[in-house]
C-alpha cells in the first residue's frame, strides 16, 4: 500500500514556479534516499532529483539548475521547488524512496517505494 502522498502539481505558463511536496509516514520517509522522478506521455520515466540522509543531493543535467530538492525531517516532508519552469517540464512527477545503500537520481530500479504522482503542466 503506497505510503508517499504528493501534492502541489498544477498548471503554470512558462517561466513560472511551483513546489512539490511528498508526505511519507515514517517508514518510507526514514530512507537512505528519496527523490522525484517524472514521465512525460509516451516517454520513459526518469530520474529528477534525489537526497540522502545526509542531505546531500544530486540532480539530473537536463535541470539546468532550475530545481531544488529539499527535505523537513519534523514534517516527514520531501519538496521540490521548480523555477523558471518549461513547456518540456510537463509530465507527472512521482515521489519515491528507497533503503538501498547510494543515493543518486538515477537507478531507477532501486527505488522500491512509490506515490502516485501529481501532474505539473507548463503552458508556452
Amino acid at each position: 500500500q503506497v505510503q508517499l502522498f504528493e501534492s502541489g502539481g498544477g498548471s503554470v505558463q512558462a517561466g513560472g514556479s511551483l513546489r512539490l511536496s511528498c508526505t511519507a509516514s515514517s517508514y518510507y520517509y526514514n530512507t537512505n534516499c528519496m527523490g522525484w522522478f517524472r514521465q512525460a506521455p509516451g516517454q520513459e520515466r526518469e530520474g529528477v532529483a534525489a537526497i540522502g540522509t545526509d542531505g546531500t543531493a544530486s540532480y539530473a543535467p537536463f535541470l539546468e539548475a532550475r530545481f531544488t530538492i529539499s527535505k523537513e525531517n519534523t514534517k516527514n516532508t520531501l519538496y521540490l521547488q521548480m523555477d523558471n519552469l518549461k513547456p518540456e517540464d510537463t509530465a507527472m512527477y512521482y515521489c519515491a524512496s528507497h533503503h538501498s545503500q547510494g543515493c543518486w537520481y538515477g537507478g531507477i530500479n532501486y527505488w522500491s517505494y512509490w506515490g502516485h504522482g501529481t501532474q505539473v503542466t507548463v503552458s508556452s
